[in-house]
Parts: C-alpha cells; structure tokens; sequence
C-alpha cells in the first residue's frame, strides 16, 4: 500500500496497512480504512491476527536468565520436584469435583431428567427426541449416565431401539458442555482462552455436523437401525458384567465422604415406577461392611458415612451447596494447574513434549498419525471411563499451545469412540430375553460416532470442525462475553426452541428449520467467497456494510455489555471519557510493539484529529 502506515507491525503478525484514506488501494483493490470507527475495527482485527495458535515460543526465557550459582539451582531442582506431587494433586481434586459436579447436577435436574425420559409420545418425534438427549445429558451431566439409563428403557422394553436412536445422538452434543465450561477458567489472557475456547469446541462442531447429516440420514432410510441389527444377528452376544471403572476406584473413596447417590432413583422414574417419585435420590443405607449395622425389615445395612446422610435439606438444596462448592473447587485446581504448568513446562521440557505430542510419524506412515492420537483418546478415555474428564484435562493444554488444535481433534474423536464403552458394558448386563435390543441401541452409538469420523477427518479438506473451532476461538479472543453467550444459546436456548417447534408437528418444523438452514447455507457460502474471491460476488455483496451494524457485528452489543459493566464498578461513565494517554500506556505494555515509543493508539488519536474526527478509544477501553 502506497499510504503511510498508521500502525508499527506487531511481533508474528503478517503486515497489513492501516492508513487514514477513503481511496482504493492499487495493491489490493480495498478502501484503506480512513474514519475512526474503521481503524478500530482494523486495529481489532490486526491484534486477533497477531495472537497464535500455536502457542508461545517456549524457552526463550530461559536464554535470558544469568547463570544460577550452585545453592539457587539446588533449590529450584527442588521446587521443581515439589511441583510434580502437588500437580498431580491438583489433577486429582480436579477429577474429583467433576465427579462431585456431576452429581450435583443429578440432585438438581434428577428427576426431571426422569420425567423427561418417561414420555414416550415425545420421544417418538426425532428431533425432540435429540433435544431431550441434549438438555438430560446437560442436566445430568454425563453422557455415560444418560446413555445408561436409556439402554434400561430399551431393555425394559420402554423404548424401541428406532426411537433411542436421536436420543444417544443428543447425548454426544450434551457431554461436550463440561469442557467448554472448563475453557472458561483460562480467559483471563486472550491468547490461551483463544486456543482453549476452540480445543474445547472442536468437540462441539464435530457433534452438531454429525448429528445434521446423520440425522436426516436415519429418519429417512434407517441406516444406523439396520447396520447395528445385522452386526447383532451377526454375532452371538451372551450377557455378562460391568467392567471395572478404573478411575472410580481411585476417586471415589474420597467422593463417597461427599455425597452418595441411588441412581436407581432417575432409572426407576424414567421407566415408570411411581413408587419412586418421593423418594430422595441422596444414599442413606449401604451394603453391609462391617460394624454399625441397623436391622431394617429383616435385612441388615449399613448407615452410609458421608456428609449429607441425614440432612433435613430437599435434593434440590443439597444439588445446589454441591454445584456451587464443586465449582469452587474446579476452578481453583484448574487456575493452579495452569500455573504449575506454565511454570514446570519450560524450556527444553516444554520444546519435548510439544515436539511429541504434535510431530507426525515418519514418512511414509505420517498419514496415520491422527488415527493413532486416536486409538490413543479412546484408550485414555476407556481407562477413565468419562469423555468429559479427559477432554476437559486436555483443555487447559491446548490453552497453553503444548498441544495443538489439529492434534487435539483427533484425540477428540478417539475421545468419543472410547466414551460408547460404557453404553456397550451396560447393555451387556441386560437380562437374556433383552440383551438383543440393549446392545443394538449401544452399537448405534459406536456407529453413530465411527460415521461421524468417516464424515469429518479422512480428508484434510473434509475437517470442517477445526475452522469453525478456530473461528469460534477468534470471535471469543475479541469478545469473551461471546463464550457464555455461547454456551446459553447452544446448550440451552437453541434446543428448548427446536423442541418446541418440534411439539408443534412435522409440517411447522419444516416449515421454520428450512428458511433458516437456507438462510444459514447462503451467509456462509457469502463468508466463503467474500474471504477468498470476493470479485465472484455483486459489488453490493461483497462486504456486509449495507447492513445495520447489529446484523453483521457484535460490536454494538459489545458497546452495551461493556458500558453496563463499567456501571458496576466505580467507573460508571462512557468509554468515551477515559484518558488515552493511560489506554495508550496499557496497550503499549500489553502488545509489546517493536517501537515502544510509538503504539497504534497515539497515533490512531493523531490520524483522527488530521482528519477533523474527534478523539478515539483506545481498543483496551472495549475491554471486559
């Protein structure tokens, strides 16, 4: 660009001018942006740019540090060794309050999941049929207990194996909200919360793909329905035994001091045993193991020793002192072991472990690397018996940048594959006469998922999840409201509508879902070509600038979200009336320019007032 550049290039950031003009540039055909509320906007974008996704160049510190004399570097191998125990500790208080919040979520919702579960007229609908698996599992908060207590009712004979099908579906989309919630510890720096929020959502983009192709797929020829009885009539599956869970015999003898639940409570109402429905779902009588037993119409127990046996409080209280002290507890371990990690993770240590986990197998076999992280995921998730720990124990290492998106998707995937074992254990606990039907409504989860991966990662152009994480992960770098926004709309919002135009009948559902999946079609076909052959599209059409700004920018409700904030503080007034001289400061320290003497704030000021505009915000004002 023939203009001066009104912004010094940023460390990593591929150049791009910023100048005060409204005329064309010869170089890329575009107008440089020439007002004020266009070098924000280009400013906001340069800084997204600028952050990586590959994490920081890790090490590089360590060059910088003098020579440690022989008694400082004693101590600090020591710290370092005190690290380790107090890591694992961590990780350990960390799994147990996911536990604990799980069963938090199953005191609040329970029975309502339950209820939910009974209805059989609802669940012969398929799309409500996945909205219910989506909002149970979210209640819950387990996709092993969701998809349990469905292969009960298929084993009951509740419910067909046809019906259960969207409902194991929606399960998969549910169990994906733990460790979105867990990306949300780490937003404090931008950068990290950029690459945690899309290792997080990958999960989520590979589910709602699969489930739209899949979905129409099953309604309309049956395909998971008749590959998983032929593989059934195929092989002569005799009932058996549970598995051991291995993580639960480390877990839970201090779990079990928390809180103890009768999950048999949740299955019982959803396959419609009245008896049930008053009775509390916390655990006050155990097996017999020892002294302190009571006699109760002739058969011994033991009082079960945890905190809540003979609490005077409702489900829904107990639920509630859980949800909150569990995520208490979760996030305090997850801020520590980003810190610890950050700081055991250094130098040489850190350049092995990413060079592990994210190098390629050698040539000619490099193809078959993301399989293996694969077969890798299933076998650590097989192992913890919960997809939803062990993506959410990656999550803050992804943040990090020690492993990578494009190697944390397959992991995922494998995630996913391991995670149908506990469907699969269940079904073979069925009674003989059920066994058939249990297992087939568990091998369509296996299948659902292998079908699924088949969709979205042989071929490189095919990983669409990746570029609509990262894009996720980009939007909520610049706006973090966005994550929670995110969050209520996907896991929340967006299903309850979908259910209740589903209850409204076939035809209203066609109706509505059409013109907003063609909607949706033609807006990210227009993003498609707009980014890379706009001169393909109208001249109209190739920005979104005829549009009202809230139709194609956050940034209006970022100004609303940010001005109510700032009217919870002690700084209630308008952006507007900051010092830029102090934003100018702030920015200058957080972007770290290669001329500290010049940030792009004083000089976007001085552009601004060239141009007879008045006085900008600095960018950290936009800030929550």
């Amino acid at each position: 660009c023939h203009l001066s550049p009104a912004l010094h290039r940023l460390p990593g950031a591929h150049a791009c001018p910023f100048a005060v003009s409204t005329v064309t540039c010869p170089d890329h055909g575009f107008l440089c942006p020439g007002s004020p509320g266009r070098l924000v906007e280009g400013m906001e974008r340069y800084e997204l740019d600028a952050l990586p996704w590959q994490g920081p160049r890790l090490g590089l510190e360590e060059l910088q540090k003098p020579e440690l004399g022989c008694w400082a570097r004693v101590q600090s191998i020591c710290v370092s060794l005190l690290k380790v125990p107090l890591m694992f500790g961590f990780l350990y208080l960390f799994v147990c309050s996911l536990d604990v919040l799980s069963s938090a979520f199953q005191l609040a919702g329970g029975k309502v999941a339950g209820d939910i579960f009974k209805d059989n007229a609802i669940l012969s609908n398929p799309v409500a049929g996945l909205v219910v698996g989506i909002l149970v599992t979210v209640l819950v908060q387990s996709s092993s207990t969701s998809t349990s207590i469905i292969v009960s009712m298929v084993s009951s004979g509740l419910l067909e194996v046809r019906s259960a099908i969207p409902i194991i579906m929606g399960s998969n989309i549910g169990t994906s909200v733990t460790n979105t919630i867990v990306a949300l510890m780490q937003a404090g720096d931008r950068s990290e919360f950029k690459r945690a929020f899309a290792g997080a959502t990958v999960h989520d983009c590979f589910n709602w793909l699969s489930v739209l192709v899949l979905l129409p797929l099953e309604v309309v020829s049956g395909y998971l329905h008749r590959v998983t009885r032929l593989v059934v009539a195929t092989f002569n599956i005799r009932s058996g035994k549970d598995a051991p869970d291995l993580l639960k015999i480390i877990t839970e003898p201090f779990t079990k001091l928390i809180i103890q639940l009768d999950k048999s409570v949740i299955t019982g109402i959803a396959t419609g045993d009245e008896s049930l429905r008053n009775r509390s779902l916390i655990r006050v009588w155990c097996d017999p193991a020892g002294s302190g037993m009571e006699s109760i119409h002739n058969i011994t127990r033991q009082k079960c020793e945890h905190l809540f046996t003979d609490t005077p409080l409702p489900d829904l209280a107990v639920g509630l002192v859980l949800l909150a002290g569990s995520l208490v507890v979760l996030c305090t371990c997850l801020i520590l072991l980003v810190k610890l990690l950050n700081s055991l993770l250094k130098g040489q240590v850190a350049k092995a472990i990413q060079k592990v986990i994210n190098t390629d197998l050698p040539h000619p076999f490099s193809w078959l690397t993301g399989y293996f992280a694969m077969v890798v995921g299933a076998g650590m998730t097989f192992v913890v018996q919960s997809s939803s720990v062990f993506t959410s124990a990656i999550t803050p290492l992804i943040g990090l940048g020690v492993i990578s998106i494009e190697r944390a998707y397959p992991l995922t995937l494998g995630s996913n594959i391991g995670t149908t074992t506990t469907a699969i254990l269940a079904a073979l606990a069925s009674p003989g006469d059920k066994l058939a039907s249990s297992f087939q409504i568990a091998l369509c989860h296996f299948f659902f998922n292998i079908s699924g991966i088949l969709l979205w990662y042989p071929l490189p152009f095919t990983r669409l999840p990746i570029r609509m994480a990262k894009a996720l992960g980009e939007r909520t770098a610049k706006y973090r409201w966005f994550a929670v926004l995110y969050l209520i709309v996907c896991f929340l919002l967006l299903p309850s509508l979908i259910f209740g135009i589903s209850m409204a009948g076939w035809r209203v559902l066609v109706g509505v879902g059409a013109p907003f999946l063609g909607l949706l079609f033609f807006v990210g076909l227009v993003n498609a070509l707009q980014a890379r052959s706009p001169g393909r599209l109208p001249k109209w059409l190739q920005t979104w600038d005829f549009l009202p700004a809230w139709m194609h920018s956050l940034q209006p409700l970022d100004n609303l979200i940010t001005r109510a904030a700032l009217c919870c503080t002690d700084r209630c007034r308008s952006p507007e009336g900051w010092d830029e001289r102090e934003g100018a400061a702030r920015d200058k320290a957080r972007l770290g320019l290669d001329n500290p003497a010049l940030s792009y704030p004083e000089e976007m000021s001085g552009a601004a007032v060239r141009v007879g505009s008045p006085r900008l915000t600095p960018h950290g004002a936009t800030r929550l």
